[in-house]
């Protein structure tokens, strides 16, 4: 493990960019932060998320859970959603947050693809609330993905 300002990167992965330690350890601060405001009264389970621009600019979400549960929201997803409606489409690194001490919160499928929407080459810091992370990128979170450029040919033909 790789101790960065006093937290630990649990595993040797490098990152698709170059983003600065301290920019880094700010975006999981933010996403632990955002956990804070999650509604989430059926589940009880918290999780924030922070979207970090190209420009440094980060945008932060929760999940907000629904009593038709199916209409519920990811914190991924609201963060995204958040900076997608002031204009940006592209991304750095998202850092996600739980309170699950045991292992890493790793994002939910619908998640996956909803960052492959804008791109598969960022950082995705997955976090405990000690701010250890194990950092991996979109591409290798959802491999041979199905994005945009998909809709305009084919990956690859059949035999």
């Amino acid at each position: 493990m790789e101790n960065l300002n006093g937290k630990e990167k649990v595993d040797g992965t490098k990152s698709v960019v170059d983003v600065d330690d301290n920019i880094i350890g700010e975006l999981i601060s933010k996403s632990q932060e955002a956990k804070d405001f999650a509604y989430c009264p059926y589940s009880k389970f918290r999780v924030g998320a922070a979207v970090l621009t190209p420009n440094g600019k980060i945008f932060t979400g929760c999940n907000v859970e629904n009593a038709c549960y199916t209409l519920g929201i990811c914190a991924e997803k609201t963060a995204i959603s958040k900076a997608v409606s002031e204009g940006y489409r592209d991304f750095t690194a998202i850092a996600i947050a739980s309170d699950h001490n045991e292992q890493v919160i790793s994002p939910c499928g619908g998640c996956r693809q909803f960052m492959r929407e804008f791109g598969a080459h960022w950082d995705v810091y997955m976090t405990k609330p000690d701010g250890s992370y194990c950092q991996i990128s979109v591409e290798e979170l959802l491999p041979v993905s199905f994005g945009p450029s998909d809709l305009k040919g084919k990956k690859c033909e059949a035999s």
